[in-house]
C-alpha cells in the first residue's frame, strides 16, 4: 500500500521579529486595534485569506516580506511598543481584593473568542468569550475548561431555493491560537476517564487568553476506538447518548485534568446545565484526599460551586433518563458508597422518586450550588417560576436565584474608529473604567460631525462587506452574471439601514417584520425616507421550523425584487456580527417575551452607536429608558400567539415610519441629524456603563466567587472539621424540626402607623430540643395581594431572645414603617448556622 507522508515548511522568523510569535499566539491581540492593525500592515491581503488568523498568517507569509520586515525600523519600534504593552498587561498585578486568594475554574460548553477560533455555535459562547476576556482585564485568579471540537458547529450556506444547507470543516488546531499541553517529558498530555466497559484518553490543549488560560479536553487521541475520538468533534451534534458523554467528559473530565494539571481551584462556576457533572468528580477527589465521606463531599463542594442558567426554554435543558444515567453512573455509585437512586435524586425535582422522573442538569447544578443566578433581571424572575417546586416551602420572590444581567467585552466588540474616538475623548484609560456610569456622560463632549462620521465609515464598510459577501454567496451557487453583477449594487451606504442577526429559532420570530409585506414594501420603497434591511443567522441542522423562516425570507426578497434592499449574510459568526453591530443604524430584536434570558447582541451594537427597537424582553426590558432606543409592545404578553404577532409587527411598522425614519432623515444645514446624533450618545452613556462585562465579573466576584471562597475555605479548614460539624448540626436539625411550634405572635396594639413608628413583635416558640442559636425568627412583611401573598416583600429578624420554660423561646423585635400604604406579615422560622448560605437550603420553614 502506498501512502503520502505528509510535512511542513515554516517561515523563519528571523531573531527581530520572534516577538510576533508571542503576539500571534495571545487572544490578548483580538480586543487590541494596534496589534491587529501591525498584522494588517504585514499584508493586508494574505490577513483577509488567513481569516485574521495570525498564527497561520505567520505559517503562510512569505520569507521575503519577513525580511523586509526585519529591515523596517519603523515596523520593528511599532512591534517592539505592542509587545511591550502585552508584558505591561501580563505583570500587572492583581486589581481586585484578595483577587489572587481564591482560585476560580469556569466551565462552559463553548467559547466564543474570535472568528479564528469556530469553537462556539452562538450568545452562550460569546457570553463565555467575553466573561474570560473581563476575568483577564481584572487579572482575576481564573481559569476556563471546556472541549475542542474537531468539527466545530456547523456552517451554513442557501441553495438558489433558500434551503439551509449544513457542513463542517475540519479545524486545523496546529494553525490555530491553541496549543498543545506537554508533561514533564515533552510529549502530549493526555488524561484518562472511566466510560462504560473502556477508558476514553483525552488530550488537553490551552488557549492564551491574556492572562487567563482555557483548557480544553480532545477524545480525538489515536488510541481510542474510533467512535470515542468523535465524542469531541461536533459542538451540540450527535444523539442522546453523544451528549451525555460530552458532558462527563467536560464535567468529570475537567476536573480530573484540573487536579493533573496542579490547578488549584476554590471555586467552581458552571455556565449552563453542561457541566453539572462537575460537583460530582470534584466531590470524589476530596474523598479521596481528605478522607471525606460522600455526604461531607458533596456538603464542601456545594459552598464553593456557582451555577449560571441561561434559558427560559424548558426544551433547552438537558435531561436523561433513569436507564441512560445508570448505564454510566451505577459504577460511580458503588465507588462512593452510596445508591444510584441517591445520585439521581440530585437531578430531580422530588428527590425521593423513586423511578420515572429524569435526572435534570439545571436541577443538579442548582442543588449542587451555593450561589444560583440568571443572566438578567426577567431571565432570574422567569427561572424562580420554572424552578420553584425545588424550594416547595418558599415563597416564589424568596426562590434563591439571583440576577446577574450579561454584559459584553466593549473592546473586542467596537470597530477601531469608535475605540479611536473614546481614546481621545474619554482617556487612554476608558478600558479601566468601563463600568462607571458618571465615565460615560464624557461621550457628550464628542463633537456631533465627528461621531456621525465614523458611524458613516462604518455603514458604508459593512455595505462593502455585505456586497462581496453576496457576491461571493451567488458565485458558490453558480448563480448567473446578471445575479452577480447585481450584487455589487446591492444596499445604499446612505439610507436608513435595519439590522436583524440571531439563531433562527421560531421564538426569535425573524419573520416578525416580513408579517405585513405591504407594508413592509412601504418602508423600504418610501421615495423620501426609504429604508434597508440586512439579516444573518442559522438554524439548527435538525429545526426544520428555522430552516422554514430562512426559506420564507429569501423566496420573499425574490417574488419582490429586493436584492437591492434586503440582504441576507450566509454563515454568520463572529466576524459578521462584528460588521453588522459595528455599521447598522437600528438593531432589530424580536423575542417573544419573555423566552429571551438575556440578548447580548443590541448592547454591542448601542457600544457602537447604534440604537435598538427591541422586545422588552432580557437585558432590554432593564435598559430601555424611553430616550435611549425604542420599544416593541409595553411588556404585553397575549394568550393568542397570532394575535401578539399581529400587534407587535405593526408597532414595528410604525415606530419605523413615524419615529424612526424620520429621525434619521431629518438633517440640518449641515447634514448632520441631531436629534439622531443625540440620541446614539444618551443610548452609549445609559447602556456601556452597565452592559459591559467588567461590571458583570465583578459582580460574579464581589457576590459570588469571593464568598463562595470564603465559605469553602471555612468548610476545609482544619482537614474539613467543620464540614464534619455542619453535617452533625444537619443531621439533629432535619431530625428535630419537625418539633418546632409557633405558638403565640403578638404585635403592637394599633393596626395604623405613621412613618417613622416602629412596631413591635413577638412570637413564642416551641423548640423541643434544638437551641435558639439553631433557627431564625424572621418578620416576612410587604403589601398584601389578592392570593394571599406578599409583594414588595422585606425581611427583619428578630434577634431578642428570652427562653421561657418547656423549652420555648420568646423572639422579639422591631420593624420600622418607611413606607406608606397597606401590609401584612408573616412569621418565618428557619434552620440558622454561620455556614449556611441560604435560609431555605435544606427545604426546612415554618410560617406563622
Amino acid at each position: 500500500m502506498s501512502f503520502i507522508r505528509k510535512f511542513k515548511v515554516l517561515p523563519n522568523l528571523p531573531p527581530k521579529l520572534q516577538a510576533l510569535q508571542t503576539l500571534a499566539s495571545n487572544l490578548w491581540l483580538a480586543w487590541n486595534p494596534d496589534a491587529i492593525k501591525l498584522f494588517i500592515t504585514m499584508d493586508g491581503e494574505l490577513w483577509e485569506r488567513v481569516q485574521h488568523n495570525p498564527v497561520r498568517m505567520l505559517g503562510e507569509i512569505s520569507q521575503e516580506r519577513l525580511e523586509e520586515l526585519a529591515s523596517d525600523d519603523g515596523f520593528l519600534v511599532e512591534l517592539q511598543r505592542i509587545h511591550g504593552q502585552l508584558n505591561q498587561y501580563l505583570q500587572t498585578k492583581r486589581s481586585l481584593n484578595d483577587g489572587g486568594q481564591f482560585g476560580i475554574a469556569y466551565f462552559s460548553a463553548e467559547y466564543g473568542l474570535n472568528d479564528t477560533l469556530p469553537i462556539y455555535s452562538g450568545g452562550l459562547g460569546v457570553l463565555s468569550g467575553d466573561h474570560v476576556k473581563s476575568a483577564s482585564d481584572l487579572n482575576l485568579n481564573f481559569r476556563g475548561v471546556g472541549l475542542l471540537y474537531q468539527l466545530g458547529y456547523f456552517q451554513q450556506y442557501l441553495n438558489m431555493d433558500g434551503w439551509q444547507q449544513d457542513f463542517y470543516q475540519t479545524n486545523d488546531f496546529h494553525n490555530m491560537q491553541v496549543q498543545e499541553v506537554k508533561n514533564s517529558d515533552g510529549q502530549p498530555l493526555e488524561i484518562d476517564l472511566e466510560l462504560p466497559g473502556r477508558t476514553v484518553f483525552l488530550k488537553v490543549w490551552q488557549i492564551q487568553v491574556g492572562r487567563v488560560l482555557i483548557y480544553l479536553l480532545d477524545s480525538n487521541v489515536e488510541k481510542n476506538l474510533e467512535p470515542d475520538r468523535k465524542l469531541t468533534a461536533q459542538l451540540y451534534g450527535g444523539d442522546r447518548e453523544t451528549r451525555i458523554q460530552q458532558e462527563i467528559i467536560l464535567g468529570m473530565g475537567g476536573v480530573a485534568m484540573l487536579d493533573r494539571l496542579g490547578v488549584g481551584i476554590d471555586v467552581i462556576h458552571m455556565n449552563e446545565g453542561h457541566s453539572a457533572f462537575a460537583p460530582f468528580a470534584r466531590a470524589r477527589l476530596l474523598m479521596k484526599q481528605a478522607g471525606l465521606n460522600f455526604s461531607e463531599a458533596m456538603a464542601a463542594v456545594r459552598q464553593a460551586c456557582v451555577f449560571t442558567t441561561h434559558t427560559n426554554v424548558q426544551a433547552g435543558h438537558d435531561e436523561f433518563s433513569p436507564d441512560m444515567m445508570k448505564k454510566y453512573f451505577a459504577g460511580f455509585a458503588r465507588e462512593q458508597g452510596i445508591s444510584i437512586n441517591d445520585l439521581l435524586a440530585f437531578g430531580r425535582i422530588d428527590p425521593g422518586a423513586a423511578s420515572g422522573e429524569n435526572f435534570s442538569m439545571t436541577v443538579a447544578a442548582i442543588r449542587n450550588s451555593a450561589y444560583v443566578n440568571g443572566v438578567s433581571s426577567l431571565q432570574a424572575e422567569i427561572s424562580r417560576k420554572m424552578w420553584r417546586n425545588i424550594w416547595p416551602a418558599c415563597p416564589l420572590e424568596h426562590v434563591p436565584i439571583q440576577a446577574v444581567t450579561n454584559g459584553i467585552h466593549i473592546p473586542s466588540w467596537i470597530s477601531f474608529e469608535m475605540s479611536d474616538l473614546f481614546e481621545r475623548y474619554l482617556g487612554g484609560k476608558w478600558r479601566e473604567k468601563q463600568d462607571y456610569q458618571d465615565f460615560w456622560e464624557k461621550v457628550q463632549q464628542i463633537p456631533d460631525p465627528e461621531l456621525w462620521n465614523v458611524h458613516e465609515i462604518r455603514r458604508r464598510r459593512l455595505i462593502a462587506f455585505t456586497r462581496q459577501r453576496l457576491q461571493r454567496q451567488l458565485i458558490a451557487k453558480g448563480a448567473s452574471n446578471l445575479l452577480i453583477n447585481e450584487s455589487a449594487e446591492a444596499l445604499n451606504p446612505e439610507v436608513l439601514t435595519i439590522g436583524f442577526a440571531r439563531r433562527f429559532v421560531t421564538y426569535k420570530r425573524a419573520d416578525l417584520i416580513f408579517r405585513d409585506p405591504e407594508r413592509l414594501l412601504q418602508i423600504l420603497n418610501n421615495p423620501l425616507q426609504p429604508a434597508q434591511l440586512i439579516i444573518a443567522g442559522k438554524a439548527h441542522p435538525q429545526d426544520q421550523a428555522g430552516k422554514e423562516l430562512i426559506k420564507n425570507i429569501i423566496a420573499f426578497m425574490a417574488g419582490h425584487q429586493l436584492r437591492k434592499k434586503i440582504a441576507f449574510i450566509e454563515d454568520y459568526d463572529i466576524n459578521v456580527a462584528r460588521y453588522l453591530v459595528q455599521g447598522v443604524d437600528v438593531w432589530l430584536n424580536t423575542p417573544l417575551r419573555p423566552l429571551e434570558a438575556c440578548g447580548t447582541s443590541g448592547m454591542k451594537a448601542a457600544c457602537n452607536g447604534v440604537l435598538n427597537l427591541s422586545v422588552l424582553d432580557g437585558w432590554w426590558d432593564e435598559a430601555y429608558d424611553f430616550n435611549n432606543g425604542w420599544a416593541i409592545g409595553n411588556r404585553e404578553i397575549y394568550p393568542d400567539r397570532e394575535y401578539q404577532n399581529d400587534v407587535e409587527s405593526k408597532a414595528i411598522y410604525s415606530t419605523i415610519e413615524k419615529d424612526i425614519a424620520p429621525l434619521f432623515y431629518s438633517r440640518g444645514s449641515d447634514g448632520l441629524p441631531r436629534e439622531w446624533i443625540k440620541m446614539m450618545k444618551h443610548s452609549l452613556a445609559s447602556i456601556a456603563s452597565r452592559f459591559n462585562s467588567n461590571r458583570m465579573v465583578k459582580e460574579y466576584f464581589y457576590r459570588f466567587y469571593k464568598e463562595a471562597g470564603r465559605h469553602y475555605a471555612s468548610f476545609s479548614a482544619d482537614g474539613f472539621a467543620a464540614t464534619r460539624q455542619f453535617l452533625l448540626w444537619r443531621e439533629k436539625v432535619c431530625r428535630e424540626f419537625p418539633a418546632v411550634a409557633i405558638e403565640d405572635v403578638r404585635l403592637q396594639d394599633s393596626s395604623t402607623f405613621k412613618i417613622g413608628d416602629e412596631m413591635k413583635v413577638e412570637v413564642d416558640l416551641q423548640l423541643g430540643r434544638l437551641q435558639p442559636d439553631d433557627v431564625c425568627v424572621d418578620v416576612y412583611y410587604g403589601n398584601p395581594l389578592a392570593s394571599d401573598q406578599l409583594s414588595n416583600s422585606r425581611i427583619a429578624g428578630l434577634a431578642e431572645v428570652r427562653r421561657l420554660e418547656g423549652g420555648k423561646c420568646n423572639f422579639s423585635g422591631r420593624i420600622r414603617c418607611d413606607r406608606t400604604g397597606s401590609f401584612g406579615l408573616r412569621i418565618r422560622v428557619t434552620p440558622h448556622h454561620p455556614l449556611l448560605v441560604d435560609p431555605y437550603e435544606l427545604n426546612l420553614v415554618r410560617w406563622g
